[in-house]
């Protein structure tokens, strides 16, 4: 659903380096600063591993939700499946931003760029084809994803 390879970069590439001393505040370079919430409470301020561990167990919850992802044939979808949807993938997208402005260096000392770009890429791809996630939310990687995108276009 799109956060299987957020999780990979985070839990495999980056957990180790983002801690609640590296990262005490969930951002995505000085202009972006996200608050945690799962819908239900009132946003708080929480450092990055906090908020990433949040939002990996509030998603898994969510998707092991059988009145939002019915998994029986015949069984709806909620009328409020697509805005849910469009909310898990907005807020993994944060974990994109924040990997990227604030762990990027160490994703090139590790090799793992190419993987990370593969990885938005595809994220990016998903969430256009369906409109998922709105251009505005792009702004902390726009650059970034404008030539990612435009490289499958030369």
């Amino acid at each position: 659903f799109g956060s299987s390879g957020i999780n990979a970069e985070y839990g495999g590439t980056i957990q180790d380096f983002c801690t609640e001393e590296s990262c005490p505040v969930m951002t995505a370079g000085p202009k972006y600063e996200y608050h945690w919430s799962d819908g239900t409470t009132k946003p708080i301020k929480c450092s990055a591993p906090k908020y990433i561990d949040e939002l990996m167990t509030w998603v898994q919850d969510q998707l092991e939700d059988d009145n939002l992802f019915p998994d029986k044939v015949g069984v709806a979808f909620p009328k409020n499946f697509m805005t849910m949807c469009k909310n898990i993938l907005k807020k993994l997208f944060r974990v994109y931003a924040h990997i990227y402005h604030l762990h990027f260096q160490i994703i090139i000392e590790l090799d793992e760029e190419r993987h990370l770009n593969t990885s938005l890429k595809h994220f990016v791809y998903f969430c256009n084809e369906f409109s998922l996630i709105e251009r505005k939310q792009y702004a902390p990687l726009s650059d970034l994803i404008e030539k990612l995108l435009n490289k499958d276009n030369e």
